[in-house]
Formats: structure tokens, sequence, C-alpha cells
């Protein structure tokens, strides 16, 4: 029996990398699939990991209709046996309606693979509709971590450094900082942090601790590429 799989956990988890391995795992088997993103941090068309892989994809706007395209790429004979699905938090509830048809009239296997929560800890449409219809979910057993090094549980929007807990839901942007001149870390003007429960609670990031605690941070000063998979 075909599945639709939702894989969910905050950013800096392994979400886009666990795409690319599924479908790897899954055409390595002999299976035909289709990849599908949407807003990914690389651009659109595309799935991308801080790891450095990457593979293109179709872009999921929010006006494309998945029964329509599998039913159009069956009936033409091709053949598809599973479908990737990256980035489900931008997907619509209609979307997901669209894909748990898939799933139960054709057959085919949905992976989704996106966030749960958005930076003011509320449920995206996407990702609350995928809780209501999914076969399964399954939490990444990847841990992010706080800076405080406690697992990271909570995605928190930063503005110059500092959280913020207002604008539009929907605004794509990053974790990693940018090096200055002087090789100094130098936060993202709009940027993503993951916290634990506690900090995010309290609005403390990583570049506050650093401006208001005495002590060393936990995790140390220096950060890079590495330390955000």
């Amino acid at each position: 029996m075909a599945e639709l799989c939702y894989f969910t956990g905050p950013m800096d988890c392994g979400k886009s990398t666990l795409a690319l391995q599924l479908d790897y795992t899954q055409a390595a088997a002999g299976r035909k699939g289709r990849l599908f993103s949407s807003r990914d941090r690389a651009g659109e068309s595309t799935i991308s990991s801080r790891l450095g892989l990457a593979k293109p994809a179709i872009e999921a706007t929010w006006e494309f209709d998945f029964w329509s395209y599998v039913v159009a790429q069956l009936t033409s004979g091709q053949r598809i046996d599973y479908l990737v699905c990256d980035e489900t938090q931008f997907y619509s509830p209609e979307q997901v309606d669209q894909l748990a048809r898939i799933v139960d009239e054709l057959q085919i296997d949905v992976f989704a693979i996106g966030l749960l929560t958005d930076f003011q800890t509320r449920l995206f449409a996407g990702s609350q509709r995928l809780v209501e219809l999914c076969d399964r979910i399954e939490t990444l057993q990847v841990r992010a971590l706080c800076w405080c090094g406690e697992r990271a549980t909570h995605n928190a929007r930063t503005v110059n450094g500092k959280m913020v807990l207002v604008g539009d839901q929907v605004v794509v942007g990053d974790t990693l900082p940018v090096p200055d001149a002087d090789g100094e870390e130098r936060p993202l003007a709009v940027a993503y942090e993951v916290l634990c429960r506690r900090h995010h609670r309290r609005r403390v990031t990583r570049a506050v601790a650093r401006a208001t605690l005495s002590d060393p941070l936990p995790l140390g000063e220096d950060r890079t590429a590495d330390d955000e998979l």
C-alpha cells in the first residue's frame, strides 16, 4: 500500500539532505519518481542541502496542481512510483489534499519533508494539513543545537541579530552568518536561528547572548557551515 509520509524537524536538522537521500534510495531500487520543492534557499526549481548537495526539482508554486500533473504524466505513458516533496510548509492545504488523493487513488508513495511551525511557533497551513492527513509522521533524528548546547526545537527569525515575532509568515532566509572583511561574523539583516524553547521564549539569540553574557558561549565563539548541518 502506498503511503503519505511526513518527515519534519526544525531548521538545520537535515531535511533537504533527507529528501535527496530518499530520492537516491528509491531510484537505486529501480523506482521512478519526481522531485518537488518550493522557495528553496538556493532558488527556484531545486532541492539544495547545506552539505553542498543539490538536484533539480519541479517548483511547486501556489497554483501548481499535483493531481493534474501526475495524471497527465501517467496518461502520456510516463511511469511514476513516488514523489519527493521538499519545503512542504509552503504548500497550500489544497495541494496536500491532492497529494493524499495521489496516494489513495493512484497508489503512488509521497514523501513530504518540511518545517512544522513558523518563527511564531504557529503551524504552517500546509504542515497542519499534512498532520491531519498523513499516514505517519517521523521527526528527524539529527538534533539541531541551540547556542546554549540544548536541543533546538524552535525556529527564530532575526533582524540584525535580534529575534522578532512580527512580520509575514513566509520570508525566505538562511541560518548562516556572513563574515566581514576582517573575518568576523556579521548576522544577516533578516535570518533564522534555531533555539531551544527556553531561549526562544526569552528571545535570546546567539548574537544577544554573545553581547550580554560575560562567560564564553557553551559552543564556542567560532562557527562554520559545518556547525550548522
